[in-house]
């Protein structure tokens, strides 16, 4: 048995238990969020005599601090490497395929062949002849222009076009 005393150590109001639970709480808290380890390492910058009490959090505030930060970089250069990749496999092929397509198109269009309408090349003058030759056109023809030449008011019926037969060999019309 000693006959020291035991050291007594003070006891704590409850302010003070509270007051070391909040710095245990900041402790858990600002390894996970960098807001809480901002303020809080403004607060211990503030009182230098409150840095120098509670150093370990002000580094554990630093720490998550850069933590935060090297974890923003490495997120901006995936991000930086997936839009690259983006661009590479979707974008740049649907620009190619877009150009490939606008250039065939003209190149389509030079391809094909001249219409020289003073010369007579027209396609569809040979087909227009043979149809005037016939007699059943000749009829429409020749009644179309006898009512072109007579100017009346009411449209008159001839009764060859009436009479025609049941599968003429015209031409389709444009509406």
């Amino acid at each position: 048995m000693s006959y020291e005393k035991p050291r007594v150590r003070p006891k704590r109001t409850c302010i003070e238990i509270e007051e070391a639970r909040a710095w245990v709480g900041f402790y858990r808290r600002v390894s996970s969020d960098p807001a809480v380890a901002t303020e809080v390492m403004a607060q211990l910058e503030a009182v230098p005599e409150m840095k120098r009490a509670h150093l370990a959090l002000y580094l554990c505030c630093k720490e998550s601090l850069r933590t935060h930060k090297a974890t923003q970089a490495r997120n901006k250069r995936i991000g930086q490497f997936v839009r690259w990749l983006a661009h590479g496999l979707v974008i740049v092929p649907a620009q190619a395929m877009h150009r490939a397509f606008h250039q065939g198109r003209d190149i389509a269009v030079e391809c094909l062949p001249m219409i020289d309408t003073k010369a007579g090349k027209e396609p569809g003058v040979p087909q227009v002849r043979r149809l005037r030759q016939e007699a059943e056109f000749a009829q429409a023809q020749a009644s179309f222009d006898a009512q072109a030449g007579a100017p009346s008011s009411e449209p008159t019926s001839t009764p060859a076009v009436d009479k025609a037969s049941p599968q003429p060999k015209a031409a389709p019309t444009a509406a």
